[in-house]
């Protein structure tokens, strides 16, 4: 039962006075409800509505804002759950950061095994990651379909259909965690009737948890994460800071559509230019404003599902846009010609633009493709 009224209770301090909402409240207490009827004592939820074990998360709990929780929510349990399971995977990644380049490091721990080529590969955390979340999916929605990264590999990705589906990426940026750089994460997506609903992101090494539900907003830390007003809204290609992926494309041609493509730009103007090595928070991070726009597949480095998933979800609600950087297939355009975009992205897409408003993104594309 929700309230759609708000009742403000206000108590004073020595800070001031601290305000109540009721709504608040009656949120928190329905997602501890929900949590504990749906998964027991796997996973404890605060009075605050925090979610994770603190034994295993002693320095900082993560919520579930309760705002995501209220009224239409179609995946209570589901956001609950994918934020338990990104941080227990996460610590998953801690071992081999903390003692990554000391005396305490083993890297035959991580059975590094190459898919297509030495710059695309997997480590063992990466597979036990998946391994995990995907059990834990199945015990509590065992009609859930899912699709990961790992339990793919080199083969056909299985289609997004209007089953409720689930999109795993278990380490996004394992070339960064296998160098021990603290860039990389835990990826769970979730979507209903074939579009992207829910998306959480757990960064094990900033410490950093994004949750985002469809029409619910977007949230790092429990705050939510600005739409597209202020500088945001301003942005434009010459003030900003624009990101890119080389990924795995080694021929001539897609070298050189790759580097032509950054050569444009430095040539336009831009305030600089950053490749970090992990897709997903490459998005959260021009969600939140860290960066202004990313794009991708200029030549074979067009990324996965499970590379867009969760991040579209984060990015949609901080108000950004998200579309192709160029159509290449039909599935990237609707019914009237136009190319997709926002919730109705194609996931199997080979190119994709992200920024802080149309504008940027308009202008970005027009640079980098040489228009």
């Amino acid at each position: 039962l929700f309230l759609s009224t708000t009742l403000d209770l206000t108590m004073s301090n020595s800070n001031g006075a601290m305000k109540l909402t009721l709504a608040a409240a009656v949120a928190t207490a329905v997602t501890s409800l929900v949590y504990a009827s749906a998964f027991g004592t796997s996973g404890k939820i605060s009075r605050a509505g925090r979610v994770g074990n603190v034994a295993s998360h002693p320095q900082q709990h993560f919520n579930v804002p309760p705002e995501i929780l209220q009224g239409d929510c179609e995946c209570r349990e589901e956001v609950i759950l994918a934020v338990r399971l990104a941080l227990e995977a996460g610590k998953n990644m801690t071992q081999h950061y903390d003692s990554k380049g000391t005396a305490d490091e083993n890297i035959d721990d991580l059975d590094i095994s190459t898919k297509m080529n030495d710059a695309d590969f997997a480590t063992a955390i990466d597979v036990k990651n998946e391994n995990f979340i995907t059990s834990e999916i199945k015990n509590h929605f065992p009609t859930h379909q899912i699709i990961g990264e790992e339990s793919v590999g080199t083969g056909t990705i299985p289609p997004l259909t209007a089953e409720t589906t689930w999109i795993i990426d278990p380490i996004d940026g394992t070339t960064n965690f296998a160098a021990g750089l603290p860039l990389s994460c835990v990826s769970i997506g979730f979507c209903l009737r074939g579009q992207p609903y829910m998306g959480v992101v757990y960064a094990p090494f900033t410490k950093e948890i994004y949750i985002a539900v469809r029409g619910k907003g977007a949230y790092r830390n429990g705050v939510r994460l600005l739409e597209c007003t202020g500088e945001k809204a301003t942005k434009t290609l010459s003030n900003s800071v624009v990101c890119f992926e080389f990924g795995y494309a080694r021929t001539e041609e897609g070298v050189d559509n790759m580097v032509n493509a950054v050569r444009r730009l430095l040539k336009h103007g831009v305030r600089t230019t950053r490749t970090l090595g992990s897709g997903v928070l490459d998005i959260c991070y021009v969600a939140c404003g860290r960066m202004d726009v990313v794009y991708t597949g200029m030549a074979e480095e067009g990324w996965k599902p499970w590379d867009y998933c969760a991040g579209l979800v984060v990015a949609m609600e901080a108000g950004c846009t998200m579309t192709h950087l160029k159509s290449h297939e039909k599935a990237d355009e609707d019914d009237s010609g136009n190319t997709r975009s926002g919730y109705e992205f194609n996931l199997y897409a080979q190119s994709m633009i992200c920024g802080v408003n149309e504008k940027v993104v308009e202008q970005t594309q027009r640079v980098v493709l040489g228009l």
